[in-house]
């Protein structure tokens, strides 16, 4: 692995990560073509059902494409889907070389889109920052082989662990740069989920608000199991071109559905637990509607019947340099816990870094 083909994929991935919460179902890829060691044309896969970041960067470059070398962030496509096969267009252009940073994890490409660049002559490498890039495209991974949602669960709380004061108040724990990193998060997710607990506390948005309004909307998930959000919530009066979706079971009053419906809300009758919306079932439906991310910001509860069903993939929280104290005032996690330290749910390749005056940390579950 040279210098210059770290480089250029770096480029690509900064490329890919434009995509980030906005090509869903597909992955979210960034292609650099490279010609006597200059860019000469790039480009990143916008949106699903429109072109690929190789041809979007095909076309930049034009005729200095022959004899080039693209860096893409994921293994060119070899299948007719939405558009055509982007392996069949970097033949046509003549590209002498293809640098990708992984093999597709899709059935239907897996290896098939190397393997034919290698017999039409294409020099072929694959493995250039592939951790990166198996990282920037985790929920894409997740859903293409396992058919469920990538599951993000975020906290913010004190340095003594609470969510929220003796009172219930909890506005705001951390600063200004935390909040906007959290909306961040949900820009870039599919979907935001929260149980009806936060709904009636905090009657929140679940909005994405970023500067200069440039944020997108994610799909807003409440779990209720018994249906008890009222009619006046925010979540369900909101003008916003992404829609809401309550997860209920079979408790639910049927007249409170009809409403519910009347406003554009989507109801989910779904199977139970001990009383609670089933998590598999509710994954398994929302992958059917094509959600590969979701940014679960429940309560405390919440947050325990999710780490108890092994559904977390992921874990980001911003601690604040505050303290609240009181028996009374809430931890992030509920349930009767664990007994014993060996018990515990555990985190592995934690990265921290500042948001302002907070830490942001951030870990995958071991499973």
């Amino acid at each position: 692995m040279e210098s210059k083909d770290i480089e250029f994929m770096k480029r690509a991935l900064s490329l890919a990560r434009k995509g980030l919460g906005r090509t869903s179902p597909n992955p979210a890829v960034g292609a650099v073509i490279v010609r006597d060691n200059k860019i000469v044309g790039e480009g990143y896969h916008q949106k699903a059902g429109t072109p690929h970041a190789e041809i979007h960067a095909l076309r930049e470059a034009g005729e200095a494409a022959r004899g080039s070398t693209i860096y893409v962030t994921l293994e060119p496509c070899c299948h007719y889907g939405r558009t055509p096969p982007c392996t069949e267009a970097i033949i046509k252009a003549g590209i002498r070389r293809v640098v990708a940073a992984m093999a597709d994890p899709n059935p239907k490409v897996a290896g098939g889109g190397l393997k034919f660049l290698r017999q039409k002559g294409v020099e072929v490498e694959v493995g250039v920052l592939e951790k990166e890039a198996r990282r920037l495209n985790e929920a894409f991974i997740k859903y293409i082989v396992t058919g469920k949602p990538w599951v993000t669960l975020k906290m913010a709380l004190t340095l003594d662990g609470k969510i929220a004061t003796r009172t219930g108040v909890s506005r705001w724990i951390t600063g200004r740069t935390s909040r906007n990193k959290a909306h961040q998060l949900r820009d870039t997710h599919d979907a935001v989920m929260v149980g009806i607990g936060t709904v009636l506390a905090d009657d929140p948005r679940l909005t994405t608000r970023l500067p200069e309004k440039k944020g997108r909307d994610a799909v807003r998930v409440i779990l209720d199991s018994r249906l008890r959000i009222p009619l006046s919530a925010k979540v369900v009066n909101l003008d916003s071109p992404a829609k809401t979706i309550i997860a209920t079971s079979e408790a639910a009053p049927l007249d409170s559905i009809n409403r519910l419906k009347e406003k554009g809300v989507e109801v989910l009758v779904l199977p139970a637990s001990e009383g609670l919306v089933d998590w598999n079932s509710l994954l398994d439906t929302l992958a059917k509607r094509s959600i590969t991310s979701i940014l679960l910001e429940g309560g405390a509860g919440v947050n325990a019947t999710a780490l108890e069903a092994g559904i977390v993939d992921k874990v980001i929280a911003f601690i604040a340099p505050k303290i609240f104290g009181g028996t009374e005032a809430p931890g992030p996690v509920a349930g009767i816990g664990i007994a014993t330290p060996e018990e515990a749910w555990t985190l592995k390749d934690v990265e921290q870094e500042a948001c302002g005056e907070d830490i942001m940390l951030t870990g995958y579950l071991k499973k």
